[in-house]
């Protein structure tokens, strides 16, 4: 039996964010029925991380974060987790980012808001104290640029600069009025209200269930399982 994958999201107060997560396991789900996929949340929304675990009636997991960097989450909360339920810590697949998958989405997104294909574009993560994650930020950028075949200027909507607002001001500032916003953001909630403040002609809508980031979800699950393998083969 394959283990399940149980996908890790961080959790928000506005209901929006959640289902915005359980939309894009539908689209998991319907992209490979037979697996058994399951939700929690690092915060705030329910089921947590431990009941998830304690429900699993000894079902072996593979967690997913759906998680776009390499924070404090992935480094350090989700491993004790693991260890706490003794489980091996080659069952924790990577975050979700940066990966070329999101780069799709990403540029699809913007397409949707009818934004030229010249226009310059601010990528708007989270942010984060981590060096870690604010590097998958800049690296997710490169991608996206290599992606749209121009430069994309990173940014981070929380505890680093340059924010949002002062990228796209600097980009209007050297002679470029209209400026694209690509929100890095899985779902709605309070940072991606905080993404559409800025003076961009068009700012993109969350990831959520585009079909890229579900075949994402699947590809950082099997490369999970597939270590997981390995490891017990040794």
């Amino acid at each position: 039996m394959a283990p399940v994958l149980l996908a890790v999201a961080h959790g928000s107060r506005d209901p929006a964010a959640s289902a915005s997560i359980r939309r894009l396991l539908r689209v998991v789900r319907s992209l490979r029925p037979e697996l058994t996929v399951r939700c929690c949340f690092l915060d705030v929304a329910q089921p947590s991380l431990a009941q998830a675990l304690a429900e699993l009636s000894g079902r072996q997991p593979i967690l997913v974060p759906l998680l776009l960097g390499t924070g404090y989450h992935i480094r350090v909360d989700l491993p004790a987790a693991l260890a706490a339920a003794g489980l091996p810590p080659a069952r924790l697949a990577p975050a979700l980012g940066p990966h070329p998958l999101l780069a799709e989405a990403l540029a699809d997104r913007l397409t949707e808001t009818g934004a030229p294909a010249d226009a310059p574009v601010v990528l708007a993560g989270a942010g984060s104290s981590d060096p870690t994650a604010l590097a998958d930020t800049a690296r997710m950028a490169g991608l996206l640029a290599t992606r749209l075949g121009r430069p994309v200027t990173p940014a981070h909507l929380s505890a680093a600069t340059p924010t949002p607002h002062q990228a796209v001001a600097a980009l209007q500032a050297a002679g470029h009025p209209a400026v694209a916003l690509a929100t890095y953001l899985l779902s709605p909630g309070f940072f991606a209200r905080r993404a559409a403040t800025t003076p961009a002609h068009w700012t993109s809508a969350p990831l959520a269930a585009h079909p890229a980031v579900a075949r994402l979800v699947l590809h950082r699950y099997d490369q999970a399982r597939a270590a997981t393998e390995l490891t017990a083969a040794a």
